[in-house]
């Protein structure tokens, strides 16, 4: 069976007065291209899954929880699934406009993107409550990971496969995509889309996601610098630690070799402490290390991604190819 051109994963929570038009909305979008879509329903309390059953064409698949995992699992999920040559991403509640997905799909494969994403030119939403602290979260994720997006929140995106597919989302990352795809070495540019304001049922996100956002900013940071030498982070401030605390140890004994009572200054509490901080960070670098290697030699992962492989009869093969093929090989 050939692969669609494009798969369309659509997540979708408690929408049932927004199915019918989003289904109608979408396939109007795509009925000139080769498509399949995929709706991931992420253990909605009301009439979702009926409405879908009733509107759903036959080159549609739905996906069901069996009870609410979040936006991430169920992007996940939807990827998982898909079997198109490009995926798009987007939400379920009809703030995002289908119709842009030709148009990203066409910049994407005229020039060569493997990650359009979606900005929202004309955002429909409240300004305090929610543009305010989206434009404070671009701002702080854009200058902390260098990866030079301006609306890290639109889900409406289009992605080569082999990208989608190899990101490893988990947790609460969704926001972070752009990230994710930016360590697999994805070449990425922004278009403006369209943006609707919501009708029917009620917005998922509020201020109480932004702790959450600033603890994932801090885990996408790890990941994006030292995921594959946690020692460099863990041993670098464990030895900075040891050393600052050597130096105190050391003027305390010189004190006490001059005859000083030393014991129970803070000074000396504090040398002792980093000393064992430092011994503490240096063996979590090593342990983590240790835990690195496992993770990938286990599991036989690579530590590298391979776009493409060039062959001398002319053909290339894709990232996906290739690992398909060392996966044979090694049976």
């Amino acid at each position: 069976m050939s692969k669609p051109l494009i798969s369309v994963v659509i997540t979708i929570y408690n929408e049932e007065d927004n199915i019918k038009p989003l289904l109608e909305a979408t396939y109007g979008a795509l009925e000139k291209l080769d498509y399949e879509v995929i709706l991931i329903e992420d253990g909605s309390t009301d009439r979702t899954v009926e409405e879908v059953k009733k509107y759903a064409n036959d080159r549609t698949k739905l996906i069901i929880f069996n009870k609410n995992y979040g936006q991430t699992t169920a992007l996940a999920a939807g990827i998982d699934m898909a079997s198109g040559v490009y995926i798009a991403t987007m939400d379920g509640d009809l703030q995002n406009d289908p119709t842009d997905i030709p148009t990203m799909l066409q910049k994407a494969m005229d020039e060569d993107w493997d990650v359009v994403a979606g900005r929202r030119a004309n955002r429909k939403d409240g300004f305090v409550l929610r543009k305010i602290p989206s434009k404070i979260a671009n701002w702080v994720i854009r200058n902390t990971t260098k990866v030079y997006l301006n609306d890290y929140g639109c889900t409406l995106r289009v992605y080569k496969a082999e990208i989608a597919q190899n990101m490893g989302l988990y947790g609460e990352l969704h926001r972070f995509i752009p990230v994710l795809a930016k360590q697999q070495g994805a070449k990425m540019t922004e278009v403006d889309v369209k943006h609707h304001p919501r009708i029917h049922g009620e917005s998922k996100y509020g201020l109480s996601r932004t702790f959450k956002v600033m603890a994932d900013l801090i885990l996408m940071l790890f990941f994006q610098k030292y995921f594959q030498r946690p020692i460099h982070l863990f041993g670098g401030i464990g030895l900075i630690s040891f050393f600052i605390g050597g130096l105190i140890s050391f003027y305390m004994l010189i004190l006490k070799i001059m005859g000083e009572d030393i014991w129970g200054r803070p000074l000396m509490i504090l040398g002792f402490i980093m000393i064992l901080g430092g011994i503490q960070l240096i063996t979590t670098g090593i342990i983590a290390e240790i835990i690195v290697r496992t993770y990938f030699e286990s599991q036989d992962k690579k530590t590298y991604t391979i776009k493409s492989v060039f062959e001398g009869s002319g053909r290339t093969l894709t990232g996906l190819e290739v690992q398909a093929t060392e996966s044979i090989n090694r049976i």
